[in-house]
């Protein structure tokens, strides 16, 4: 029996468990009853083996027993468009009253709801919320990397575990939640003004809701090879140094936009500061370790909109396209992006291409600092 007379055995939470697994499994049962979870919360834990995480869980929001039309009517949305919303953000919706809501979930409706009453349409919420679920997702994933390794300990107890698991998501919650909003308003304060400038220019003529940048993927040479050689943890590794990589590279007002696991994409409103940057990118890479893929890039130069955190138009295309025919450790421009760079840089032609999906042959050029050898 458990110490609020809970037969757990009755439950059926014990099951094919003996010795020490089951009397830590029973510790945790308890304990976590007092914390608030209902049997059913701890029903459904264990039987999608997630007992271990359901503390932290009562942390951050809670278990889910809520539906999606709780939420709703809570809200006061359209339960259409709450669904919507979950879909689009990637959240299981398909029984709308189905108890698959935390509290956090309850909290999410509810402010989304504050939102538009203060003046942003629907259509701006629902382009909005997969950009920021996508975002944080990843976020989370990076920060509970970080709790795990703080909190996991062979052989751990499965009671032990949860405790330990919990004390870290409590003891760190209060600094995640600041260096998230920080980091979220420094990167806002770079998109506004970025904006701002994007609207001078449309003021001053320039095409509706574009602005002219210069744009750059950089990728890892043989990276779908390594896939069928390494492990999965090897692979990450390698991608996520290229990431850091094109960190250390560049500075303001070159931003990192995306990254591809093999790849990322790059955008500056000065080409000069992008090209320096990207050169410096596969220099990087070259310098590595020797089992580091090499890197190869390409840059183009045009008019671009962006919208959800990503840029569209003919130049992302064209820098794409360039990647894909660069030669390893090299850094392939369209003419256009060779004419806009002053000084610094030297290039030499690669021919004239016609690249897949381009209606016309693109002129191609490699390019160089100055200096270095051809």
């Amino acid at each position: 029996m458990g110490r609020q007379g809970t037969d757990w055995d009755a439950e059926g939470l014990l099951d094919d468990l003996s010795g020490e697994q089951r009397e830590a499994r029973r510790r945790l049962l308890d304990r976590t009853l007092e914390q608030g979870a209902t049997l059913d919360d701890l029903r459904r834990a264990a039987a999608e083996g997630r007992l271990a995480a359901l503390p932290a869980e009562l942390l951050l929001g809670g278990p889910p027993r809520f539906s999606a039309r709780d939420a709703a009517r809570q809200a006061g949305l359209e339960l259409d468009f709450l669904l919507e919303l979950r879909r689009a953000t990637g959240v299981a919706a398909s029984d709308p009253d189905a108890p698959l809501l935390s509290t956090a979930d309850l909290e999410a409706s509810s402010l989304t709801s504050e939102v538009m009453r203060a003046g942003v349409s629907a259509e701006h919420v629902s382009a909005t919320a997969p950009v920021l679920a996508q975002a944080l997702r990843q976020i989370a994933e990076q920060l509970t990397d970080v709790i795990v390794a703080l909190a996991y300990v062979p052989d751990l107890p499965e009671d032990e575990l949860a405790e330990r698991l919990a004390r870290e998501v409590a003891r760190y919650l209060p600094f995640i939640s600041r260096v998230v909003e920080n980091g979220l308003r420094l990167q806002f304060r770079e998109a506004v003004r970025e904006a701002a400038i994007a609207a001078a220019e449309r003021s001053a003529g320039g095409l509706p809701d574009s602005r002219v940048v210069a744009v750059a993927f950089v990728d890892l040479v043989g990276f779908t090879r390594l896939g069928e050689e390494l492990p999965a943890a090897e692979l990450e590794r390698i991608a996520r140094r290229l990431s850091e990589m094109a960190a250390e590279a560049t500075e303001p007002p070159v931003r990192l936009v995306k990254s591809l696991g093999d790849a990322v994409m790059l955008v500056s409103p000065e080409p000069e500061a992008l090209l320096a940057g990207v050169l410096e990118i596969v220099d990087l890479a070259d310098a590595g370790p020797p089992d580091f893929p090499r890197a190869r890039a390409g840059i183009a130069l045009g008019s671009a909109v962006t919208g959800g955190g990503d840029w569209y138009g003919r130049p992302v295309n064209l820098a794409s396209r360039l990647t894909t025919i660069a030669r390893p450790g090299s850094v392939l421009v369209t003419d256009t992006l060779r004419e806009a760079v002053d000084r610094g840089f030297r290039f030499s032609e690669a021919g004239v291409r016609q690249l897949h999906g381009m209606p016309e042959p693109v002129a191609v050029f490699r390019a160089r600092r100055d200096g270095e050898p051809a």
